[in-house]
């Protein structure tokens, strides 16, 4: 089974490229990061639209939120 890789590994690795390559791997991570972050946002709006069609909550307003929560 393969083991993860410390971060200080990868790091390591990192210093070895060239500072043109150091940039694109910064610019992929940061758009594999984004792309997941989107995911994460889809799958609680998809979730949240299945609670609501099964009546497990109620659909509320901004401001019915923000006065429920200051109860």
């Amino acid at each position: 089974m393969d083991q993860p890789i410390g971060l200080a590994s990868v790091l390591d690795a990192a210093e070895q490229l060239d500072a043109e390559s150091q940039a694109e791997l910064v610019a992929v991570l940061s758009r594999r990061l984004a792309e997941r972050g989107r995911a994460r946002v889809v799958s609680v709006i998809e979730q949240s639209r299945r609670e609501i069609a099964e009546g497990k909550v109620a659909a509320m307003t901004p401001a019915e939120i923000i006065r429920e929560a200051k109860s």
